[in-house]
């Protein structure tokens, strides 16, 4: 494992230089007010007129259209949605790329999958930062920064790699360090957390725990806070202790339960899953699926979005975090 900080990057190396960043989501706002107040020269890519477009003017950013931010950039950093890039970067980047640019990511899903494929002649480069805009944007102000990763796909220049890093550094990111990677790599573990783990496999856990409690006849509100609110007390403990950290700080009982019970809920056969789900990725299939889904205009991600926001534990949930003050 190899990891950068800001001792091993040169700021220089994007003196003069115009950093594009296409987007002002989450990310895009984030790291592209970061690494304005970092002193690079940073123009936002926007729709024009579009609802990012006023927020980004508001915020002191300046803003031009996607055409023209990318005709003016030496680095173009793409941080539109996934599905939606390979269409921008045909009709408004390609055609203004110039031998010797650098066109970035924060996700490598469109450069491993094909979908954009740049000339051979320019830099294909990551950073991205492993935490959500909010906290990029928050932890850069506060003096600190995320974690990160960089990569590079293709390297015409020579210094695409440092390029790479003194736009993290930039972002915030090598105060805290940043990992090499690839592409694939970042893809495909990013792509399977998000599945297996962090959004699939914790949301369908949580389901079930509060529904065997409801079932059982059992309050749906105590349900709700015994399998969902007190999930993110547990996390936190493991963020930043580790597993041994947060069965130290919670009671015996709960330690011996968890370890004695634990593989009776996560059996063998759900590893196997897993592992069906990651050559999914690994093969592309999944790629294709979504590609396919966007196409149709994403009946099957409406209908469970439909589903999912008709749940009990949503119901109960939203009254919970209102009163809890988690929302107005």
């Amino acid at each position: 494992m190899k990891m950068y900080y800001e001792k091993d990057v040169d700021m220089n190396i994007l003196k003069d230089k115009t950093v594009a960043v296409i987007g002002y989501g989450s990310q895009g706002m984030a790291q592209s007010r970061n690494m304005a107040d970092s002193g690079l020269n940073v123009v936002v890519g926007l729709r024009k007129d579009g609802n990012s477009w006023s927020t980004a003017k508001n915020d002191g950013m300046n803003v031009s259209s996607v055409e023209d931010a990318a005709e003016q950039a030496d680095v173009v950093h793409m941080l539109i949605p996934d599905e939606i890039q390979a269409k921008v970067y045909e009709t408004s980047i390609k055609g203004r790329l110039e031998e010797g640019n650098t066109i970035s990511f924060s996700h490598g899903y469109n450069i491993h999958y094909r979908y954009i494929n740049p000339p051979e002649n320019v830099n294909i480069t990551m950073i991205a930062p492993k935490g959500p805009g909010s906290m990029v944007r928050q932890q850069y102000l506060d003096g600190f920064g995320v974690p990160g990763l960089v990569a590079v796909e293709n390297d015409f220049t020579g210094n695409a790699f440092q390029i790479a890093l003194a736009m993290g550094q930039g972002c915030g990111l090598t105060r805290a360090g940043v990992l090499k990677t690839s592409f694939k790599e970042e893809t495909e573990t990013d792509l399977f957390g998000e599945q297996a783990v962090l959004c699939g496999g914790v949301t369908e856990l949580i389901k079930a725990g509060f529904k065997t409690l409801v079932d059982a006849g059992y309050q749906p509100e105590l349900a709700y806070f015994e399998t969902c609110h007190e999930l993110k007390l547990i996390v936190d403990l493991i963020y930043a202790k580790g597993f041994a950290g947060m069965w130290h700080d919670v009671s015996n009982t709960a330690e011996f339960g968890g370890l004695s019970r634990r593989s009776r809920v996560i059996k063998p056969d759900a590893q196997e899953e897993m592992k069906k789900i990651l050559s999914e990725i690994q093969t592309g299939e999944f790629a294709k699926e979504w590609t396919l889904e966007n196409t149709a205009g994403r009946p099957m991600l409406n209908r469970l979005r439909t589903i999912e926001s008709e749940l009990q534990i949503e119901e109960v949930g939203g009254k919970l975090r209102k009163l809890c003050g988690l929302e107005k």
